[in-house]
């Protein structure tokens, strides 16, 4: 039995991967962490994921819940997660990040941390999203730079963080598998008089409006034909569900980073 702790277990995906942590044998959820500010805070964490009373009551201190924990799954806040982390650190546990929006400078402490505890760090934890990162990387790799690319996301209007983590990620997979260097060819807006577009930049925009989980569109323009590779998902149990499957693949795992590409196994 795999014993998890969820951070943001009141928000829009901690309450659901609570709900779906019933559906796997192999998990045991024994700790529900929210800020310190949450009205939630001594609700049981199955009344608020709408499946009834699991005795597992909200807490803000993750100190006491990792102490029966094996695995913390965070879907918070860059600021909450580099928090989380050093705890996670601390009991030496291993931790599942779907969190988005952090700089890199972020990105680089949770990589040094994984030289002591096992991470799967992901934007995305759809399997179909994962899967799709590899065949963007093969359709670049065959258009080459006579096809321009450009990738439109749309989410709620909640969503804090824009672009969104998972085409930060597409497009970085791309520029990759080019040969482009991401931060010289990202193009994150237009407007007014810009010119051409020049040959090696990928756009990425945004849309945020009503209550969209997420949507990818990825454009590779060419002349006289245009291919467009999508993913839709119509509901956030799919992120979920693939963040509940990372725990599993990393339980008992070495310290290192991982993605959701090495759970899947299709790296």
């Amino acid at each position: 039995m795999i014993k998890i702790a969820v951070c943001g277990a009141a928000g829009r995906m901690g309450s659901r991967i609570v709900a779906l942590s019933r559906d796997y044998p192999e998990l045991k959820l024994t700790g529900a962490i929210e800020s310190k500010t949450n009205p939630k805070i001594g609700i049981d964490a199955g009344i608020i994921a709408g499946i009834g009373e699991i005795g597992v009551r909200i807490d803000d201190r993750l100190e006491k819940a990792i102490a029966n924990a094996d695995v913390v799954i965070n879907f918070t806040s860059p600021e909450a997660t580099l928090e989380h982390l050093e705890i996670v650190k601390k009991f030496k546990k291993s931790m599942v990040i779907g969190t988005t929006g952090f700089s890199n400078e972020q990105l680089s402490i949770i990589q040094k941390a994984s030289k002591k505890i096992p991470i799967v760090l992901s934007p995305n934890m759809s399997i179909g999203v994962n899967l799709l990162f590899k065949i963007l990387k093969d359709v670049a790799k065959v258009l080459g730079d006579d096809y321009d690319i450009e990738i439109v996301e749309a989410h709620h209007r909640m969503k804090k963080d824009a672009p969104s983590g998972t085409a930060i990620k597409m497009a970085k997979v791309i520029a990759e598998a080019l040969d482009r260097n991401f931060d010289d060819v990202a193009v994150y807006a237009r407007k007014g008089i810009i010119g051409e577009r020049t040959k090696k930049e990928i756009g990425i925009q945004t849309v945020r409006a009503g209550d969209i989980v997420g949507e990818h569109t990825v454009i590779f323009g060419g002349l006289g034909e245009r291919i467009e590779i999508i993913h839709k998902a119509s509901s956030r149990d799919t992120f979920a569900r693939g963040a509940l499957r990372a725990v599993i693949w990393l339980y008992g795992k070495p310290a290192g980073f991982y993605d959701m590409g090495d759970v899947l196994g299709i790296k």
